[in-house]
């Protein structure tokens, strides 16, 4: 079995609508601080990235976090993290994340939360990464992102082994649990 020692976060740095976001996330950190496992995120206090970060902490959790110059520069840095580096940009803040972790989760969140999830599925199945992902699927939150992934594998764009690279679970501790037994999927990308 896998060790997982610290995840990667991607999450919203606004709140969502309605306390299902926020309790998730808190459940979250709660989660990570309870197992030992060290939380590596964006740095922010801002949103869903700083509730995870807040509960986390105090939980007794190690909470690391990585921002970049432009929004450390705008006060955007969690005071109270365990640890904290700032980084140029973003590439270099994903690239850091990515390689500091054992595993990586999105929680809701928008196009930035999308996008550094995607990036990172995608240099999972070219081989350039080998972590397991998941998503902690809040409310259905990510249901039409997994309709969409189907629909991809349905047109031909995607082989149908690559949808179980992705763990989807409601609750932060069976999502771990899974994260934990994930295996790699060696199907190559290319139909």
């Amino acid at each position: 079995m896998p060790s997982i020692r610290s995840l990667a976060v991607y999450s919203g740095s606004n709140f969502g609508r309605g306390d299902a976001y926020r309790a998730a996330a808190a459940e979250l950190g709660a989660e990570l601080a309870r197992r030992g496992i060290a939380m590596v995120y964006g740095g922010t206090h801002k949103g869903l990235m700083g509730v995870t970060a807040d509960a986390a902490l105090a939980g007794g959790g190690r909470v690391h976090g990585v921002i970049t110059e432009r929004l450390n520069g705008k006060g955007h840095l969690h005071p109270g993290l365990t640890s904290h580096e700032i980084v140029a940009t973003m590439r270099d803040r994903k690239a850091r994340m990515a390689g500091m972790a054992d595993a990586l989760v999105a929680l809701p969140g928008g196009v930035g939360t999308l996008e550094e999830f995607a990036e990172a599925w995608t240099l999972n199945q070219l081989g350039d990464l080998d972590t397991p992902m998941g998503l902690l699927d809040v409310s259905g939150y990510w249901q039409p992102f997994v309709a969409f992934i189907d629909h991809m594998i349905a047109e031909g764009f995607l082989p149908a082994a690559h949808r179980g690279a992705i763990v989807v679970e409601a609750d932060p501790g069976r999502l771990i649990d899974a994260l934990m037994v994930a295996e790699r999927v060696t199907v190559p990308k290319w139909l």
